[in-house]
């Protein structure tokens, strides 16, 4: 038997999961959600191995892996990888090589094998800042080639703001119909509200980004990043990544919220 840290963000496919893995007589614990709370526990508790599914939100679980390589405490914890679509999956390949990768159907052999061959040395990638800071301000926002941007409420240079684009991608000033991606630079907190119930609207046809200006910038903006997200929460809006755009520009992700059931199962 062996004590395995499960994380994964869909709370119904997790319970079949542990269901699975304690069928087979290891001990499960389950995480939904990435906080410091969560890296805490799995340091104090050290199992024998943290299994990451990538179905749902794979790039979070890429940042947890990447996460525990980069600490002292957990570097040794062999990672098991679960599904995921094949390019999400050779990504985190290319920085994680010597974890192991598997289907749900193979996941008690693969724990088996990553507990009794976890590497002497195990790969220590780039934390995500070191990684980001190499991004162009169009990979931050997720722009991919040709595609169209939707710009909203432009400043003045907005397109040396976003810098390059990727090949085809086109910039569209307040586009009637919604784009792939969205980009709203809001400017005052008053323009913003009046403006947040549009944007609401069409978040769920478009990656949204909010991008205002950061304090090192403009000290006496009456924005800020609090104040943009718990006004975009109230509007029914949740908040699932952030970047900085360019030395000026903060750029907060925005969806529209989903209902959902969550379960929590204690270590």
């Amino acid at each position: 038997m062996a004590n395995i840290r499960l994380i994964h963000w869909n709370a119904t496919e997790a319970a079949r999961q542990i269901e699975f893995l304690r069928a087979a007589g290891h001990s499960v614990a389950y995480d939904e959600n990435i906080n410091p709370a969560m890296g805490r526990r799995i340091r104090e508790t050290q199992p024998d191995a943290v299994v990451i599914d990538l179905s749902r939100l794979p790039s979070h679980g890429r940042e947890v892996a990447v996460y525990l390589r980069g600490q002292k405490s957990t570097r040794d914890l062999p990672l098991v990888f679960v599904g995921g679509a094949e390019d999400k999956v050779a990504a985190i390949r290319g920085l994680l090589p010597d974890a192991t990768y598997t289907t749900a159907g193979k996941l008690k052999s693969a724990i088996r094998s990553a507990i009794k061959n976890r590497p002497a040395t195990p790969v220590v990638p780039p934390q995500m800042m070191e990684r980001y800071a190499l991004r162009t301000s169009a990979q931050k926002l997720g722009v991919k080639p040709e595609t169209a941007v939707a710009v909203f409420d432009a400043p003045r240079g907005y397109a040396q703001i976003l810098g390059p684009l990727p090949a085809g991608a086109m910039l569209v000033e307040e586009p009637p119909d919604p784009c792939a991606v969205t980009i709203w630079f809001a400017h005052d907190p008053e323009t913003f509200l009046a403006a947040l119930p549009r944007m609401q609207r069409i978040a769920s046809k478009t990656k949204l980004w909010v991008a205002w200006k950061k304090k090192s910038a403009a000290p006496t903006s009456r924005l800020s990043d609090e104040f943009v997200r718990n006004s975009a929460i109230a509007a029914g809006l949740v908040d699932y990544k952030v970047c900085a755009i360019d030395a000026t520009w903060s750029g907060l992700a925005l969806a529209a919220k989903r209902d959902r059931t969550t379960m929590r199962i204690s270590p």
